[in-house]
């Protein structure tokens, strides 16, 4: 069998930090990094049609094995070969394997070596998920990326249970990959999951396991669930070099603008986060001056753009008094034109960052982004 393993090139490394732009290749395409992938757990970007994404230049989402493992079903989406026929996505997609679902979401969790015994979240029937069921749906979804079944663990957290989440991925993360490779010849690429907590022995001791398994890529998990920004930098800056320079590496769930860039800095590659379309629907719109909540009373005779740098179809076509008339009104398009704004945001952001980084001007592109905040 060969490898499905993604081809990586780093195109340019940065000077004056960890930062690089890179290239990988996967059956719907290449991807360039930097890059952020929007969320499209149910294998929808919430209130956007794919033509919207493509026009924003979204390169690749994330869709999610629990999620689409309930609802439609993995039969479903079988009779249609795979996530992109049976959602109109032609780019590439990546899948979370569950594991965070589990975490977050199931009422009743029961974790054990053998798997994760949970209940669904939609009508409390009873699911048991094990590694090789992770890959076989993940399979079913005919992902370009497919991640390891992982057990992400909460913060704070005492020590031996963090020890116990470590040693339970390292154990998943090998029966992933022996399912992955009994699949054959398939495109689909495989990346494990670095858990460990805040503890930096037990970060390296993940790392350290997985980059002996070989895989894809490799990812960051257990960030961004609760602890304060500066740790979860602490800790990205202590892993990330551990992992291979020619594979890419990705932070699972995170983040702000602020985040993105600081990471990016620290040698990431790949991002996702819900967090341009939730705040869509909550009513605040990313610019480059900072967060704009619509509802603001100073925004409702304001005739500008959310943001009169930004290309948007939104910004292009539409102000703020009225994008602020559209969510007071409780109106359906609110939701739609803020979440067009928030993700083409978010991912020209990072596109900017990945221009500077090739121009060797990603020192002077962060100084200008930090001075550029007002709110």
């Amino acid at each position: 069998m060969t490898d499905p393993m993604l081809r990586f090139d780093v195109v340019h490394q940065s000077a004056c930090s960890r930062a690089r732009a890179g290239v990988f290749q996967t059956a719907h395409g290449p991807v360039e990094t930097p890059v952020f992938m929007p969320v499209g757990t149910l294998g929808s970007v919430k209130s956007l049609t794919p033509e919207e994404l493509v026009a924003a230049g979204v390169q690749i989402i994330l869709g999610n094995t629990y999620h689409l493992y309930l609802r439609p079903g993995c039969g479903v989406i079988r009779r249609f070969e795979g996530l992109h026929r049976f959602m109109n996505w032609r780019r590439p997609i990546l899948t979370d394997s569950g594991g965070f679902q589990v975490f977050s979401l199931a009422r009743l969790a029961k974790i054990t070596s053998e798997g994760a015994t949970f209940q669904s979240h939609i009508d409390g029937s009873s699911h048991h998920l094990t590694p090789e069921k992770a890959i076989d749906i993940q399979l079913g979804l005919n992902s370009d990326i497919m991640m390891c079944l992982d057990q992400c663990i909460r913060y704070p957290a005492a020590r031996p249970d963090v020890e116990q989440a470590v040693e339970t991925t390292c154990e998943w993360s090998q029966r992933c990959q022996v399912a992955w490779r009994a699949a054959g010849d398939v495109p689909n690429a495989l990346f494990g999951i670095v858990q460990g907590g805040m503890f930096k022995d037990l970060r390296r001791l993940s790392a350290e396991r997985l980059r002996e398994m070989g895989f894809s890529g490799y990812a960051l998990g257990g960030l961004s669930v609760g602890e304060p920004q500066a740790l979860m930098l602490e800790i990205a800056d202590f892993t990330l070099p551990l992992l291979p320079a020619d594979k890419p590496k990705y932070i699972m769930g995170v983040g702000t603008p602020e985040d993105l860039i600081e990471l990016i800095c620290l040698g990431a590659d790949m991002f996702d986060c819900v967090m341009p379309t939730r705040n869509a629907r909550n009513g605040q719109l990313f610019t480059r001056q900072g967060i704009v909540t619509i509802t603001h009373a100073c925004y409702r005779e304001d005739t500008a753009p959310p943001d009169d740098t930004c290309g948007c179809y939104t910004c292009r076509n539409y102000s703020r008094a009225y994008l602020r008339h559209l969510y007071l009104s409780r109106e359906l398009l609110a939701y739609r034109l803020n979440s067009i704004h928030n993700v083409h945001f978010f991912v020209n952001f990072v596109r900017g960052i990945r221009k500077a980084i090739l121009a060797d001007e990603f020192e002077d592109f962060k100084k200008r982004f930090y001075e550029s905040r007002q709110f």
